[in-house]
């Protein structure tokens, strides 16, 4: 496969713009094709049959883009149709980190609490990734259904943030767990509001960095890193509301962007 194609890299929204900001550090020459499925934001709630059916629309969007690897920054698609649709598409995949071996690398007492979706909890993701590391962790995963729409609507702090964080936060305080992973690409955008509230002997862990350096393996190991050390040209793509994204994203990750597109493919909106 040609090592200038693009790279792909997907989520239910802007929370994937997470993984994007790593890739852009440990992959700098490598162009990254975007897409976030605002239009049918969030992914948590629905049944599994509807995220398969997404997760293929969108990697058939990929294809028709020639990438040369997806990047799947969306923890509900990649605990729950990852590991069906990836034989299904030309390229090669990578799903979002569970951050197993990063929160094991810093756990002192091998209590970890999870936060991610519904759809993540429910498919109990990260626990298996973690006990298949160390059998002897404890697991605590919690559900944190609003702040995917809560990131969405770009509220990053703030009374209701603040409010709502303290209600699923408080039966994790209740344990003794040490370590956190923050297991949607979303979350990593309301880490201060996470902190605030847990304290500084919990430590946080960002699963975008693991996930860029499993995508920066793959392409090494197909022989499909970028050469040229031009600047990439990068593109975003959105299935709604393009424009109102772009100064969201530009906002949470603190640079200025491409203009921002809009996926009306059919397949997808």
């Amino acid at each position: 496969m040609e090592s200038r194609l693009p790279i792909g890299v997907c989520d239910s929204g802007v929370g994937g713009t997470s993984v994007v900001k790593q890739l852009m550090k440990v992959l700098p020459h490598e162009q990254i094709i975007y897409f976030g499925d605002t239009a049918r934001v969030p992914y948590g709630p629905r049944p599994v049959s509807e995220i398969l059916k997404f997760m293929e629309e969108i990697m058939e969007f990929f294809q028709e883009h020639q990438v040369k690897l997806a990047v799947i920054a969306c923890g509900t698609m990649t605990s729950q149709a990852l590991e069906i649709v990836k034989h299904k598409f030309p390229f090669p995949m990578v799903g979002v980190s569970s951050g197993a071996r990063s929160a094991l690398a810093v756990t002192r007492n091998k209590k970890i609490g999870v936060l991610a979706t519904q759809g993540a909890v429910s498919s109990g993701f990260h626990g298996k990734q973690i006990n298949a590391i160390d059998p002897t962790a404890t697991v605590l995963p919690q559900a944190c259904p609003r702040w995917v729409p809560l990131v969405e609507a770009g509220q990053l702090d703030g009374d209701e943030v603040r409010r709502v964080s303290a209600t699923y936060l408080a039966p994790l305080q209740e344990t003794d767990v040490d370590t956190l992973i923050l297991g949607c690409t979303h979350y990593p955008y309301l880490r201060d509001v996470i902190s605030n509230i847990m304290g500084s002997g919990v430590t946080l862990v960002d699963p975008a960095m693991e996930t860029a350096e499993e995508a920066k393996f793959v392409l090494e190991k197909f022989g499909m890193l970028n050469q040229q050390r031009s600047t990439p040209d990068h593109q975003f793509f959105f299935s709604k509301n393009p424009s109102e994204m772009q100064h969201l994203v530009e906002k949470i990750m603190g640079c200025d962007l491409p203009a921002f597109k809009l996926a009306n493919f059919g397949k997808v909106c």
